[in-house]
């Protein structure tokens, strides 16, 4: 992806969340988060980029 599509991509889950209560943000970022990976159709790239996400900070 482009750098115009990766802001693409950040603009559109943005507004998004904004459009949503504080209690359907989190379904909304797991349904999101499945079907993304659902698409992608690797469980083992999938987990390594949940472990990736889940990282707070440098180790």
């Amino acid at each position: 992806m482009t750098p115009i599509d990766i802001e693409r991509v950040y603009d559109a889950l943005a507004t998004a969340l904004d459009s949503l209560t504080d209690d359907k943000r989190d379904l909304f970022l797991a349904k999101i988060a499945l079907l993304l990976a659902h698409e992608l159709g690797d469980a083992d790239r999938i987990c390594d980029l949940i472990a990736q996400a889940a990282c707070v900070g440098p180790e």
